[in-house]
């Protein structure tokens, strides 16, 4: 179903520019386009005896759409939202925010809006590394094999029968060899697909990565945290009728982000030290939050090392958005920077006694690709930097593509934040597609259900039972922590488990039931999601109005 009508290869050379539509190999004494199929794998890659501008690398498809089929495109990062759609969706930009409002709060620095185009024609979806169009129970799937040397764009245009894939590597100086474009093109059932490319992707999970259950600080303190708070939420963890795995500190505990060796002393007096050690002696993991790649705007760092600050082609620091007092991207090739994150780890785990480490932003790391190297070539270094610093402790990685954490860390954000609220605040519904929602969360869950135990052990993020503060109904609670406990082998709460009383433990008794369960389908219907489970000998389909 899937035929190559045309390779474009664009490059700059000198004064001149360079452009080349074909479907067969080329060869000149300066530039060699290769192109190949091999069974179900297409390579376009590009080698040069001298320095060239490489300014596209495109491969065009015809592929029949039909009716019937639905479509999912791997959002850019973590939170970026990420399920099927319909022929005639579309996908909405940032474009309709007005620039004032989406330039002070940075939101183009999230995803992929800066070196993506959203035309918001119907039929026009886009995702990357992979993606899939379902017909019925049969997967047409394509997934990048090279994602290390640059970004995959991929492309649908319904209307005219068109599957496009786009190398992100505009501006990449190029002496040499560069892999391009190396796609897995097949069909099947769910399960064939997903194991045909990790199988060819050749990921390895770490054997220290388990399930676990356990408890994360941010969704009921958010920074309002202290040892004497904490101390009370691991008392009732502890407790518990479930036995915990993990109890993990969030946001909050240090004194300003990128200052991570500085404790906040006024609500941690006895240091990370002594609460590290005392969720050890509760028989359960220490799980420390930091953002390894970012530093706020009122940090010690951005005021005492502007040199360590990544920076644009203009000279400019590069923003990572609009949180806390604003943050900025680190340099993660400047030497310094890395002694200093290398530090911050080492002090971390083998100091205070952490275990599992939540590193978050990661995104800010690849933000603007470098001359000679792509966002995908920056993230995979980044990605690696962070493995080797973490050593034999746990990662679990969050807001990052996606691809890029495939067999480097232990457990991995698979969708957005959740919300107090449903779809969050009405306003913030046409904010970016990065934003908090806890109905696109269970979305993202369930629709990237397969990287779970193939690429690493998927965190959904948590469910909420509590009722103060909690505007979710009984059964959005339930849609929750069903998806979660079946979907992923993340399950965090960030309840006072003291407060929980018989209808909060019935339904915790329901989730943890559904840790065994295998999700079988999913199907997404307007608002209505339907998904079929396996538990034990038993099927069960549930119905969850989104």
């Amino acid at each position: 179903m899937i035929k190559l009508l045309s390779v474009t290869f664009s490059y700059e050379y000198g004064d001149e520019t360079f452009t080349v539509n074909t479907r067969r190999s080329i060869k000149s004494d300066l530039v060699s386009l290769d192109i190949s199929t091999e069974g179900d794998v297409f390579t376009a890659s590009v080698e040069s005896s001298d320095e060239i501008i490489i300014t596209e690398l495109t491969a065009n498809f015809r592929f029949g759409y039909c009716e019937s089929d639905r479509i999912f495109l791997n959002g850019y990062q973590s939170w970026t939202d990420s399920y099927e759609h319909t022929i005639y969706d579309k996908m909405k930009g940032i474009d309709h925010i007005p620039y004032g409002i989406a330039d002070k709060h940075s939101f183009s620095q999230y995803g992929d809006y800066t070196f993506t185009g959203y035309s918001g024609a119907l039929g026009e979806l886009h995702g990357w590394s992979y993606g899939y169009i379902r017909t019925g129970e049969s997967y047409n799937f394509v997934g990048s094999l090279s994602e290390d040397c640059g970004f995959t764009l991929i492309r649908t245009k319904t209307g005219s029968d068109e599957l496009i894939f786009t190398k992100d590597c505009r501006g990449l100086a190029l002496n040499g060899r560069f892999d391009g474009l190396k796609l897995l093109l097949t069909d099947g059932s769910e399960n064939e697909v997903f194991d045909s490319w990790f199988d060819l992707l050749g990921v390895k999970l770490r054997p220290e990565a388990k399930p676990i259950y356990g408890y994360t600080s941010w969704y009921r303190h958010y920074q309002n945290i202290s040892s004497d708070i904490l101390g009370a939420d691991l008392r009732a963890l502890a407790e518990s009728k479930y036995k915990a795995d993990v109890f993990q500190i969030d946001d909050g505990w240090e004194s300003v982000v990128g200052d991570w060796l500085y404790a906040d002393h006024g609500k941690f007096p006895e240091g990370m030290q002594a609460e590290a050690k005392r969720i050890t002696e509760a028989g359960m993991t220490a799980g420390l939050w930091l953002a390894p790649f970012v530093c706020e705007h009122n940090s010690i760092l951005y005021m005492t090392h502007k040199s360590w600050l990544l920076q644009d082609e203009n000279g400019e620091y590069v923003k990572g958005g609009s949180n806390w007092s604003g943050f900025y991207a680190l340099d993660i090739y400047n030497p310094e920077v890395r002694d200093y994150l290398r530090d911050v780890f080492d002090t971390a785990v083998n100091i205070w006694g952490f275990r599992l480490l939540k590193l978050d932003f990661l995104y800010a790391a690849c933000i603007i690709p470098r001359r000679d190297k792509t966002r995908g070539q920056v993230m995979a270094d980044a990605m690696d930097f962070l493995r080797e610093c973490a050593g034999d402790a746990l990662i679990l990685a969050c807001g990052v593509p996606l691809a890029s954490a495939f067999g480097r860390v232990d457990y991995c954000r698979i969708g957005c934040d959740v919300s107090l609220d449903w779809d969050d605040k009405p306003y913030l519904r046409f904010a970016h597609r990065e934003r908090i929602s806890t109905r696109t969360t269970i979305l993202d869950t369930i629709f990237r259900r397969q990287l779970n135990g193939r690429a690493f052990l998927s965190d959904p993020d948590v469910f909420m039972l509590r009722s103060d503060g909690n505007t979710l109904t009984t059964s959005q609670k339930m849609a929750l922590g069903e998806v979660n406990a079946s979907a992923g082998s993340v399950l965090f709460t960030s309840d006072d488990m003291a407060f929980y009383g018989d209808e909060e433990m019935r339904l915790l008794g329901g989730f943890m039931r559904m840790r065994d369960a295998k999700v079988l389908s999913a199907a997404l219907d307007e608002n209505e999601l339907t998904v079929t489970y396996q538990l034990g000998e038993k099927l069960i389909t549930r119905t969850y109005k989104m």
